[in-house]
C-alpha cells in the first residue's frame, strides 16, 4: 500500500536530469511519473550545504551531486529525502556524518531514508 498521499512530494532539478537519462522510452516513462511532482532548485544555501559536506568528508569529493541531492533538501526544508543511495546518502556510517554537518551549519537534517524505510 502507498502512502505517498499522506506526504506532500517534491523531486530536484537534479533528479530530473537523473531520470531524463538512459533508454528514451524509459526516461519519458518516468519522466511522465513524476508530471505533477513540484521541483525544488538549487538555492544559495544547497551549495554552501553541499561543500561543507565535502570539506568534512561527509560525501566524499567525487560525489558533489550527492552531496547536493542533501543540500537541496536542507535549503528548502524537506523534511524526508528518500533515495536507494545506500553508498554515500543512506549509509549507516555516513548518515550521522552528514547530520552533524548540517546541524553545525544551523540547520535541521531531513531524514535520510528509502521508501521502503518510510513505509512508501
Amino acid at each position: 500500500m502507498s502512502c505517498r498521499s499522506r506526504f506532500e512530494i517534491f523531486i530536484s532539478v537534479l533528479v530530473e536530469v537523473e531520470i531524463s537519462s538512459g533508454d528514451p522510452s524509459a526516461a519519458q516513462r518516468r519522466l511522465n511519473a513524476v508530471r505533477d511532482v513540484l521541483r525544488l532548485g538549487v538555492l544559495p544555501e544547497a551549495e554552501t550545504v553541499a561543500n561543507a559536506l565535502i570539506t568534512a568528508k561527509a560525501v566524499p569529493q567525487n560525489s558533489k551531486e550527492d552531496a547536493l541531492h542533501i543540500g537541496i533538501a536542507v535549503a528548502n526544508g524537506i523534511e524526508y529525502v528518500l533515495t536507494w543511495n545506500f553508498k554515500h546518502i543512506n549509509n549507516a556510517e555516513k548518515k550521522s556524518a552528514i547530520v552533524e554537518v548540517v546541524e553545525e551549519l544551523g540547520y535541521l537534517c531531513p531524514i535520510l531514508c528509502s521508501p521502503e524505510e518510510l513505509g512508501a
